[in-house]
């Protein structure tokens, strides 16, 4: 027998008759509003109606199907455009039941500027706004210093600031270690220094051999004319290049390729992506996309593929473990997006097929590590349950902390994990205001009460277990908090250090019990609160430092003669606060109107004295 479809108040039958069978995208909605499901299609009416045949329905469907409330269509010119439009979406609702890269960062870059004489080469990430070259992109920053690091080894090119370089009097460190050769006080001249930037280049184009031949013929030349120590510095130039592109050179592979690898297990998915460009592989980035039911490795690389590439920089060729289903539509659509053709490649051999076995490898290995880690995490959510004595196993944890010195510029930090872990897009900081300094009780009831104001608002999930860092103390006033909320279903947990606040001796508070709880040391519900009381404690701090580290700038602006509060403002608002009147040169300040070049040597000294101490 074919499975039986749950009812629901759907009118599905009156929905289906007037919908249209061209191409759009649909979103699914539960009966609070929620979008559950968005999907495209080449044709809405049969798609949608897939849904609802029972021969078809897998039980996923019928979960899903079984909590539809409404359907929204957007009708598009093409197939293609419903792709695009589909990705925009997932990534901005995030649906239950959708496949979603969870990480959508912008990724970084090389940067070697060309508005200079002497040309900047450093790490960029955002909008392509200045004039320049840009290569890339990395998987991270590490990948990108340790690149830059190569590169001041080999090609001694300046990497400072602008408002450093143009207020040099004397050569810095990097001159000293030979990482620079210093053309802010004219060490190098022009022609010398473009050597070195063409240099780079060739290298990070990927043209490692071309350079190593032009290197070549100098060093012979310079030995022709007896310039042997000269000659020598483009024997050592041509042996850490060569030692460098051993490293990091891909045989057989000249252009522009990443290759994707999939692999799941138990509910979790794991792409990871290697970066090949110019022939040079830049590092390897491992995504966890969000999965709510066990899903084909094709299905999940098809999804990967226009959620991460669709806003990003393409390249030539995609190698994938799995092939895609619409892979046609995904390589019309992506070119149209990279203006230039794209290839997807499933069946590769030789040195290809070896690098995407190391990829599928890596894969492998992080779902392995994913899953040591997701399951660790759960056996210490289910100790905290048994220690605490709750009738179900905890989704969510929020834990509080408070930071200041001597009551100045007090942060509340609030820290989020669920069954995964830490969920750091939901940490939040709170500058307290308005009472006396030093009063922590004050401090974590004005906090409760603002987090919790904006849960009532639905702006977040409110958690299972609430956890202050405190005693008894501060756990009345976040029951008062929540109290003046008539919020009564969060369970309140105080943290409260043992005796010689040594780690592993806490004891727990609870709201009706006189007696704190004892938790056997060692215990993993332990461990897990110390592990959230910890990131709360760091996070707290990290806020009351940058507060601190502000008020101190701001103050010491006050002390500036000549610098009134006018001036002040006009300075803010011209250079975007107070860290980019940190990083302006003297020049960058004369400009700005009732600023004298006195004035502006006051100012830059007084940030950069303090960032020498």
């Amino acid at each position: 027998m074919s499975p039986e479809l749950p009812e629901n108040s759907f009118d599905v039958k009156a929905f289906l008759k007037n919908l249209t069978t061209r191409p759009g995208i649909y979103k699914m909605f539960n009966d609070q509003g929620e979008i559950i499901y968005i999907g495209k299609a080449k044709n809405l009416k049969n798609r949608v109606s897939s849904y609802f045949k029972k021969q078809t329905a897998s039980t996923k469907q019928q979960a899903m199907v079984a909590r539809i409330a409404n359907i929204e269509v957007t009708v598009t010119h093409t197939e293609g455009e419903a792709l695009l439009l589909e990705c925009q979406q997932i990534k901005r609702h995030k649906p239950r039941y959708n496949i979603c890269l969870r990480d959508d960062r912008s990724y970084p870059y090389i940067f070697l500027s060309s508005e200079h004489d002497f040309p900047q080469i450093t790490l960029h990430r955002g909008a392509k706004k200045r004039k320049g070259k840009y290569f890339g992109p990395y998987p991270g920053i590490g990948a990108i210093k340790e690149s830059l690091k190569l590169l001041q080894r080999i090609f001694p090119i300046r990497q400072c600031d602008d408002s450093i370089y143009n207020n040099r009097s004397r050569p810095c460190l990097q001159h000293q270690i030979e990482r620079c050769t210093a053309p802010c006080v004219g060490l190098i001249d022009k022609a010398a220094y473009a050597q070195d930037v063409d240099s780079t280049v060739l290298f990070l184009e990927g043209k490692g051999g071309l350079l190593i031949d032009q290197l070549i013929v100098k060093m012979e030349q310079a030995a022709a004319k007896l310039e042997y120590e000269r000659a020598a510095g483009f024997r050592d130039q041509i042996l850490k290049l060569r030692s460098v592109l051993e490293k990091h050179f891909v045989h057989g592979e000249r252009g522009d390729v990443d290759i994707i690898a999939c692999a799941t297990k138990a509910g979790v998915a794991c792409v990871q992506v290697f970066f090949i460009r110019n022939g040079q592989h830049l590092g390897n980035k491992v995504f966890f996309p969000k999965i709510t039911d066990e899903h084909d490795p094709a299905v999940i690389v098809q999804a990967f593929i226009p959620q991460y590439y669709l806003d990003k920089q393409v390249p030539h060729e995609l190698i994938v473990s799995h092939q895609p289903e619409e892979d046609e539509l995904l390589m019309e659509v992506l070119a149209v997006q990279a203006k230039h053709a794209v290839a997807i490649s499933h069946n590769v051999r030789g040195e290809r097929l070896k690098w995407l076995q190391m990829a599928c490898t890596n894969a492998e290995n992080s779902l392995l590590s994913k899953l040591s880690d997701k399951q660790g995490i759960y056996a210490r959510f289910l100790s905290l349950q048994e220690e605490l004595g709750c009738t179900e196993l905890p989704k969510r944890l929020e834990c509080f902390d408070i930071s200041h010195t001597q009551g100045d510029q007090t942060v509340a930090s609030c820290v989020v994990f669920d069954r995964e872990g830490p969920v750091k897009s939901a940490y939040r900081r709170f500058n307290i205001e308005g009472i006396t300094g030093g009063d922590d009780y004050a401090a974590i009831h004005q906090a409760v009460f603002r987090r919790f104001k904006r849960l009532k608002q639905g702006e977040h999930t409110a958690p299972d277990i609430l956890l202050i860092d405190g005693g008894k103390g501060q756990v009345h006033e976040a029951q008062k908090a929540l109290a003046e909320l008539d919020i009564n279903n969060v369970m309140i947990v105080g943290v409260s250090k043992g005796p010689d606040r040594k780690p592993g001796m806490e004891k727990l508070i609870l709201v009706d019990q006189e007696q704190p709880i004892d938790i056997k040391p060692g215990a993993s519900g332990l461990l897990l609160i110390q592990h959230i009381r910890d990131e709360a404690h760091r996070f707290a701090i990290t806020g009351h430092r940058q507060r601190r580290g502000k008020a101190k700038k701001q103050s010491a602006m006050e002390a500036i003669p000549g610098l009134g509060p006018k001036r002040r403002q006009i300075l803010l608002k011209q250079f975007g606060g107070l860290q980019g009147i940190s990083q302006a040169g003297v020049d960058a300040l004369c400009s700005v109107d009732g600023i004298s070049r006195h004035l502006a040597q006051r100012i830059y000294e007084l940030f950069h004295h303090q960032d020498d101490n």
